[in-house]
């Protein structure tokens, strides 16, 4: 017997409904009045025999029925749009991909290029930022970042723990007599005392943080340009060790003490379960599983 399967405009309007929560931006995204939106919602809730919205003064918010059919709808979309990506070709297009600046500087631009090299009809678009993508209202593929890795409804793979230690110019340690023991980092200028990692680290060390109290507040915003300023002989940084292989091997940053720590964080790769089986993201993701591996054992 053949599905009674409702409209599929009024399906699609229901989805956009249900992700901006409004009627007046679904409206706006699909090219409609938001009366043809408030008409097609009601379409569908005839057809299903229940408000899938619950109305209110300026705004609506999903219905318990519509809050259940609203994921499983969202995932219909998105395996059609991967099916018709299939048909034309596979991993074309553009693959945009966010991440914070410290990730892209010191380990993902140094690698990228084999990816290119292997996919030469996929572009790739990097935004750098620090704030979490909300990936169903940006236009974003996939995301790099660091936490607990924690996220519902995301996949996700872990690429590589986050540790720290203390690096410096050899100049600047020279500029002591040189740095024999933790406390020897007290005497010389701290970049960013007020960081968490300074205090674990400090502790772990046997040293109090409270020794950083009354140190001029020297934030950079990223770890990739207080590693700039470390190899400048600004300060001491406290850094992560596999981001500065190359400016350890060649002199420019010294690693003083074996102690390294972690906050229990990790950088993740993750993107919407629902894409799971795009091309695109596919091939990135086992390019850059492989290329990490490879990486580490290195």
């Amino acid at each position: 017997m053949q599905m009674r399967i409702p409209p599929l405009s009024a399906v699609r309007v229901f989805e956009a409904a249900a992700r901006h929560q409004s009627f007046t931006k679904a409206a706006a995204e699909l090219g409609m009045t938001q009366a043809a939106v408030s008409y097609q919602i009601k379409v569908l809730e005839d057809r299903v025999g229940a408000p899938l919205f619950l109305r209110r003064p300026r705004q609506v918010a999903l219905a318990e029925t519509g809050q259940r059919l609203a994921p499983a709808i969202t995932e219909a979309f998105e395996m059609i749009g991967q099916a018709f990506a299939a048909a034309r070709g596979g991993a074309r297009g553009t693959l945009s991909i966010t991440t914070v600046a410290t990730f892209a500087t010191n380990w993902l631009a140094q690698h990228l290029g084999s990816f290119q090299v292997a996919h030469p009809s996929l572009a790739v678009r990097l935004d750098l930022s620090p704030h979490f993508v909300d990936f169903a209202r940006e236009e974003i593929d996939l995301a790099i970042r660091a936490g607990d890795g924690n996220w519902p409804g995301l996949e996700r793979h872990m690429l590589m723990r986050v540790h720290f230690t203390p690096m410096l110019s050899p100049q600047l340690a020279a500029s002591i007599g040189g740095v024999k023991e933790p406390a020897d980092l007290l005497r010389l200028p701290i970049i960013g005392p007020d960081d968490p990692w300074w205090a674990q680290w400090l502790t772990e060390a046997g040293l109090s943080p409270a020794a950083l109290v009354g140190r001029p507040r020297n934030s950079m915003g990223s770890q990739s340009v207080e590693g700039g300023a470390a190899i400048a002989g600004q300060g001491v940084a406290i850094l992560t060790p596999a981001f500065y292989k190359a400016e350890l091997a060649s002199g420019r940053l010294i690693q003083p003490f074996d102690l390294v720590c972690s906050d229990g964080k990790a950088y993740w790769l993750v993107y919407p379960q629902a894409r799971r089986n795009s091309p695109k993201i596919a091939a990135f993701r086992a390019w850059i599983l492989a290329e990490m591996a490879a990486s580490t054992e290195r």
